[in-house]
């Protein structure tokens, strides 16, 4: 084990996840996709003129060809021709292409391979060190990447209260004197600061999955921002631990499995979760249906107790016909219903309890509420 690319590893999918919950909030996953492609371009106009892999300037060309992205598609957006995805689509195809297209004119002899500019290497990282007064203190890589996630928390921190209720509603936010366009472009400059920080790790394409993995997964789980928040981080944390044990056992790409096991968490998650998951509303929802069916047996003896049809409706025998229910599923809920003793038998008549009158009257409380509240 490399202690070393496991932190480069770490740290990065903490720094992308952490504005990934800001983005898929603000329904903008796919903006992640644009920006991740279109760096690119930034990265390749910076080197043709300063003419050095290692130079800041990539980084600052970079973050700001993520903000023109970001601006162009905006442009395209308010201009009520097309829809946003579609502004997404023209604006980071075109400007991603042109970056190729520059690789492959001017660049035939120089080391800018498309592979590592998709896919990443992480494994490489650790040759390129942070030296400083004659002491090297680890890869390059894990102090950019922390830098980025530093600035990233900081920001969040400092403006938590802007960043949530222009997240969720940027009306209301005007009214307030929040600008939702100031964060919107504030947010975007980070996004573009850690894409570019996560290119040498990760590349073009898999950040798109370490940026919007964990918080699409924690938002299965949780219902406040905050926790939000944390619990993206412990997940972009779990996952880059297991996509880097994964990639040494297999003899991967660590890249690939940590993008691999973000997927596989989350259909983990997406099947086995409490309330939003698909097992816990399938039950739901048998549950749901048991309680109305026990509703209308209720209901049932309710309409038609102290009538002249009571002895052939309130039959046990006859019930399961007059509701049009099969055997088997009369039966179940009948012995549902006398579990909970919400009735009871007398000479072989259905009978309801005290309870059970005071249940179809709370349904029926409840029932009327619910109209009152649609017709308002």
């Amino acid at each position: 084990m490399n202690v070393e690319i496991l932190a480069v590893a770490i740290m990065t999918g903490l720094a992308t996840s952490l504005l990934g919950v800001f983005l898929v909030l603000r329904r903008m996953a796919m903006m992640t996709d644009a920006i991740s492609h279109t760096i690119l371009l930034g990265i390749v106009l910076a080197f043709m003129w300063v003419g050095s892999l290692t130079s800041p300037v990539l980084l600052v060309g970079a973050t700001l060809m993520g903000v023109m992205t970001a601006y162009g598609v905006e442009v395209l957006y308010k201009s009520h021709r097309i829809k946003e995805d579609a502004a997404i689509g023209v604006v980071f195809t075109f400007l991603f292409s042109l970056s190729v297209l520059i690789i492959t004119l001017q660049f035939r002899n120089v080391h800018l391979d498309i592979d590592m500019v998709l896919l990443g290497k992480i494994e490489f990282t650790i040759f390129e060190r942070w030296r400083f007064l004659g002491f090297d203190f680890g890869p390059r890589a894990f102090f950019v990447m922390g830098f980025a996630w530093l600035i990233s928390l900081v920001f969040i921190a400092v403006f938590f209260k802007e960043l949530k209720i222009t997240s969720f509603d940027p009306a209301l936010a005007s009214v307030l004197g929040i600008s939702p366009v100031l964060f919107h472009y504030a947010l975007m400059t980070l996004v573009s600061l850690t894409a570019v920080a996560a290119f040498n790790a990760v590349g073009a394409i898999l950040v798109i999955a370490l940026m919007i993995g964990p918080p699409i997964t924690a938002l299965l789980v949780t219902r406040t921002l905050v926790k939000t928040l944390v619990v993206a981080q412990l997940i972009a944390l779990f996952n880059a631990f297991t996509g880097y044990l994964l990639g040494s056992l297999l003899d991967l790409t660590i890249s690939g499995t940590m993008a691999t096991v973000t997927l596989l968490t989350f259909l983990v998650v997406m099947v086995c979760a409490p309330e939003k998951g698909l097992l816990g509303q399938t039950f739901r929802r048998q549950r749901q249906r048991q309680m109305l069916a026990i509703a209308t047996l209720i209901r049932h003896i309710a309409n038609h107790e102290n009538t002249p049809e009571a002895a052939d409706e309130l039959d046990i025998e006859n019930t399961a016909s007059h509701l049009q229910w099969s055997r088997t599923f009369y039966r179940k809920r009948l012995e549902k219903a006398m579990a909970q003793h919400y009735l009871t038998v007398e000479n072989k008549q259905l009978t309801l309890t005290e309870i059970g009158r005071h249940y179809i009257r709370q349904f029926d409380d409840d029932a009327r509420l619910a109209e009152r509240r649609d017709n308002t």
